[in-house]
């Protein structure tokens, strides 16, 4: 198959790391995005041993071209400042949208530098004016008739940045480059069908506030495999709207462990179904397999899998929270909430660093059912501890060795 390689450092991006090549950038992407090629595919380039500063840009499709593969040898790093975004969207720093057949790959690092944004956040410094709720994301995918990646993007709600963006794909991926640091959300995948991220690698300090690694929200079939992450929220969270969501051989540590949800805070109708979640290693993280959702939502949650976990010190290895709230026991107990149903846990083993290791705390008026534990063996990591499950309004089954004893 015949490649075409472009060079950004030919369309005039600096990589000295203080100079802004965003232009650069979204130059050579016009370049490839506009032709297409026979039998062949584009690739832009982005070479090793330089670093290019990027400001917030947007990449957008349909393109002509098939393929297009950002191979990415060198380091993008985004502004530090939060000023940087006055005046533009400050939900997104780097963006593909409207994109088929997008492959991001390469052995180079895309770094949000998000202290700017940790810094002013009101988890941490509630008390400053101006604090922002959440910050870039790195990645984003969403899935629409378009694609949009945004490479340690400020995007969302609350006006922060997210990494990187891909907003309504198509068999897209993201293979082996390193992604650090991002002021909020690394990847964000949303709208977005048939997606894999396969070898990569997320970190970012374990203090830092929102910094997911991935976000999957309204999507379908997607594969995130072989990957390490470990940063200052979720691993891997599953948001609304989302089928076929397939994470395996995954190390997660530090962080919240990989979650669906939570779901249903704004009484919405929730969908989601078919997650299988296997091959994980949690490591001192606060959750492992974790299912949360608000009492004011409605719809479901089924069709979940969680096979051969390891737990490794971690405070909440197995727990459903239908009762989930901004501050525990704070919200008024509803006659709503989302169903929860055909939950299977198998082989899963290792050590809770609290008493309670299987917490299913579901709602008095809409029950847990269908929840099936086999083969688990869960201990406590503290000398002389034992770990006991605890149960409100879940019915389900136990087959084999399940320790701590079941409270169905």
């Amino acid at each position: 198959m015949k490649s075409e390689v472009v060079d950004v450092s030919d369309f005039g991006a600096v990589g000295d790391g203080t100079a802004d090549s965003s232009k650069a950038f979204l130059k050579a992407w016009n370049f490839v995005c506009s032709r297409e090629i026979e039998n062949g595919v584009r690739v832009i380039f982005v070479p090793e041993n330089r670093t290019f500063l990027l400001h917030p840009v947007t990449f957008n499709g349909p393109c002509k071209a098939k393929e297009i593969k950002f191979l990415i040898m060198g380091r993008i790093i985004s502004p530090v400042s939060p000023k940087t975004w006055e005046g533009l969207d400050q939900a997104k720093w780097l963006t593909f949208y409207k994109v088929s057949g997008l492959k991001i790959k390469g052995s180079g690092e895309i770094n949000g530098r998000g202290w700017g944004w940790w810094n002013q956040s009101c988890r941490d410094h509630p008390r400053l004016e101006g604090c922002t709720s959440l910050a870039p994301t790195v990645s984003r995918f969403f899935d629409s008739p378009s694609l949009l990646i945004t490479i340690v993007v400020l995007f969302n709600v609350s006006g922060e940045p997210q990494a990187m963006i891909f907003e309504s794909c198509k068999t897209s991926s993201l293979s082996q480059v390193r992604l650090i640091n991002s002021s909020q959300t690394h990847v964000l995948i949303r709208g977005t069908d048939g997606f894999i991220v396969d070898h990569v690698k997320i970190t970012a300090p374990e203090t830092s506030p929102n910094t997911d690694g991935i976000h999957i929200s309204s999507a379908s079939n997607i594969f995130i495999r072989n990957s390490i992450i470990g940063t200052g929220d979720d691993c891997v969270s599953i948001g609304d709207h989302t089928t076929n969501i397939h994470i395996s051989h995954v190390k997660c540590g530090p962080g919240h462990g990989i979650s669906i949800g939570s779901l249903g805070r704004s009484g919405n109708f929730v969908q989601v179904q078919n997650i299988r979640v296997n091959t994980v290693t949690f490591k001192g993280t606060t959750n492992g397999a974790r299912i949360k959702t608000w009492q004011v939502g409605k719809g479901y949650v089924r069709g979940v899998m969680f096979e051969n976990l390891f737990f490794n010190s971690v405070k909440n290895p197995i727990i459903i929270d239908q009762n989930y709230c901004n501050v525990r026991g704070a919200c008024k107990e509803l006659e709503t909430g989302v169903q929860i149903r055909d939950v299977v846990y198998r082989n899963l083993w290792g050590t809770s660093s609290t008493e309670v290791a299987i917490t299913l705390n579901c709602s008095r008026s809409v029950s847990c059912t269908g929840l099936l534990l086999q083969s688990i063996m869960l201990k406590s990591s503290i000398t002389g501890k034992n770990a006991r499950s605890s149960c409100i309004n879940a019915h389900g089954a136990a087959i084999g060795v399940v320790q701590p004893a079941p409270c169905f």
